[in-house]
């Protein structure tokens, strides 16, 4: 069974060619991605309904993760760690090339630790880091 049919089947998600193909698109793309993104590569066989749907029940799964942007839009990653339903564990930074665009998970660069007043509890944070990739450097 390849890869993608295995988190499919492993996050009790019925196999469709429109989940097929957006997770394909993760997989093999080695940055983020925007929605706009995938309704292009999917050469348009998907309404933007079914993708927006399709991303949405991904991250609600913990297949992919949401990467705010510095324009305040949206990108998505595919999870590399253990992520599950309702829970991320993708605590890494991100980094977004100010030449190229390309958004880059850095797994092994964890957000720190902001220390709350007392009374609050956090969530979720995320960090994003821009500048110049290794590849336009």
């Amino acid at each position: 069974m390849n890869e993608v049919l295995q988190i499919l089947k492993k996050n009790s998600l019925s196999v469709t060619e429109g989940r097929k193909k957006i997770l394909e698109l993760f997989i093999a793309s080695e940055g983020a991605l925007a929605h706009a993104d995938i309704e292009k590569q999917t050469s348009n066989n998907f309404d933007r309904v079914t993708v927006y749907r399709t991303l949405q029940t991904f991250v609600e799964k913990g297949i992919i993760h949401q990467i705010p942007t510095t324009d305040n839009s949206v990108l998505y990653a595919l999870c590399r760690h253990n992520c599950e339903q309702g829970h991320h564990h993708d605590n890494h930074v991100h980094f977004i090339c100010s030449n190229c665009d390309k958004t880059i998970c850095l797994d092994d660069v964890t957000v720190p630790q902001v220390k709350l007043p007392e009374g609050f509890t956090p969530l979720q944070s995320a960090m994003v880091v821009t500048g110049i990739c290794l590849d336009c450097a």
